[in-house]
C-alpha cells in the first residue's frame, strides 16, 4: 500500500489536547471507531500522546494539555514543511508569532506551534518516518481543517506568503487550494482523482484544495476548525450525545450535513456528511 504523503504547505495532521487523555479516548473511539496504540494513556492521564487508527491506519491523536500557552482543549492542525526551522524563520519573518520552537519526536518528525497574525493557532510538521494521517476523507476520519478568522483579507495574503495559498472565492465560501496539490495526489494514492472530479458540478482546482477560508463568528477568536466525515450525521448527533458530548448546532446544505459538537474535554469539530446533489 502506497503511504500517504503531504507536500510542503499542505495540511497533513490533527491532534487534540484533552483534560482527560483516557476520556477522550472513550469518546472519540465510540464516536469514530478509532481504535489506539495499547498501553499509552492510564486513567486520568494528562501527558500521554496517543495515535487513532481507522482501520489499521493513523488518523489523528489525542494528547493532555499539558503546561504552558497551550493549555485549552482544542484540535490542532499541522501544516507540512520541508524544513521547521527554516519554515519558523519564515514564519516569523511575515508576522506569525511563536507558540513552541521547534521540537523532535524522534523518528516520527519535529514540529512547532505558531500562531499567524490574527491569533489562529497553528502547527509545522517536518515529517520524518511519519508524513501525516493516513485515514482521511472516510467515515470516521479527517475531512478538512478550515481557518476562521476576523480579517479573511489580511489571513489570504499571510498564507499565501508562508505557504503559496491561492483562494478561490465561490458562491458558497473561499477554498483554499495549495497549487500542485492534485498532481501530487494523481502521481501517488489518488490515480482517478481528475476523473473523478471531472463533473461540471465540482469547482474548477478542486483537486488543489486543502482547507476553507471563513469569516469568524461576531465575537469568536480565530482558530483553526477541524471536520471529519461521517456516514449518517443524525446517527453521530446521537452517538456523541449518548457519550458525553453536547451538539451545538446542525446545519443542511446542498452538499452536506453537519453538525458542531463539543466534546466532554470541550474540544470543537464539525462531524459532516457528504450529500451531493441528485445526478453528482
Amino acid at each position: 500500500m502506497t503511504k500517504r504523503t503531504y507536500p510542503a504547505g499542505v495540511p497533513c495532521w490533527v491532534d487534540s489536547q484533552q483534560p482527560d487523555v483516557g476520556a477522550g479516548i472513550r469518546f472519540y473511539g465510540g464516536l469514530f471507531g478509532w481504535e489506539f496504540d495499547a498501553g499509552t494513556a492510564p486513567p486520568g492521564d494528562t501527558g500521554s500522546y496517543v495515535v487513532a487508527r481507522l482501520g489499521g491506519q493513523e488518523t489523528a491523536a489525542i494528547t493532555g494539555l499539558g503546561a504552558g500557552p497551550h493549555g485549552v482543549p482544542a484540535w490542532n492542525t499541522y501544516i507540512a514543511v520541508e524544513d521547521a526551522d527554516s519554515a519558523v524563520r519564515h514564519l516569523l519573518s511575515a508576522g506569525a508569532t511563536l507558540k513552541s520552537a521547534p521540537a523532535d519526536t524522534g523518528v516520527g518528525g519535529v514540529w512547532a506551534a505558531l500562531a499567524d497574525p490574527e491569533g489562529a493557532e497553528f502547527r509545522i510538521w517536518q515529517p520524518g518516518e511519519r508524513p501525516g494521517a493516513q485515514a482521511v476523507n472516510l467515515p470516521g476520519g479527517w475531512n478538512f481543517s478550515d481557518l476562521h478568522t476576523a480579517d479573511t483579507d489580511a489571513a489570504a495574503d499571510f498564507y499565501a506568503r508562508v505557504f503559496g495559498w491561492q483562494f478561490d472565492r465561490l458562491d458558497f465560501g473561499t477554498m483554499i487550494r495549495r497549487p500542485g496539490y492534485g498532481d501530487h495526489l494523481e502521481a501517488t494514492v489518488d490515480p482517478d482523482i481528475r476523473a473523478r472530479q471531472s463533473g461540471d458540478m465540482v469547482p474548477a482546482g478542486f483537486a488543489d484544495a486543502v482547507g476553507w477560508l471563513a469569516p469568524a463568528a461576531p465575537g469568536g477568536r480565530p482558530h483553526w476548525h477541524v471536520t471529519f466525515t461521517v456516514a449518517d450525521r443524525d446517527r453521530a448527533v446521537q452517538d456523541a450525545e449518548r457519550l458525553g458530548g453536547h451538539v451545538l448546532g446542525q446545519d443542511d446544505t446542498e452538499w452536506t450535513r453537519t453538525a458542531l459538537i463539543r466534546d466532554p474535554g470541550g474540544a470543537v469539530f464539525t462531524a459532516s456528511q457528504f450529500t451531493p446533489p441528485s445526478g453528482f
